[in-house]
């Protein structure tokens, strides 16, 4: 399952997470304020930066502030 890492306050996470919802493309979103191991996790892929929303595929591929189409882009190929 696609894994969005997030925070509550992220208009960009919002975004995007309504934008997956219409698409219906399933998604479980992880608070990195709440879950430290999660945002040691999107640092380690993001040159040491807490960047959210950053997805991490089935594969352990990501992206970083992706629009849906990238999304739907990368999982067509995962």
């Amino acid at each position: 399952m696609l894994t969005m890492y997030s925070t509550t306050w992220c208009g960009y996470c919002h975004r995007l997470k309504s934008q997956l919802d219409r698409e219906g493309i399933a998604y479980e979103v992880v608070d990195i304020e709440q879950d430290p191991a999660s945002e040691t996790f999107v640092k380690s892929v993001n040159n040491g930066n807490a960047v959210v929303p950053t997805l991490r595929f089935d594969d352990g591929s990501t992206l970083t502030n992706p629009s849906v189409v990238q999304v739907k882009n990368h999982m067509a190929t995962v």
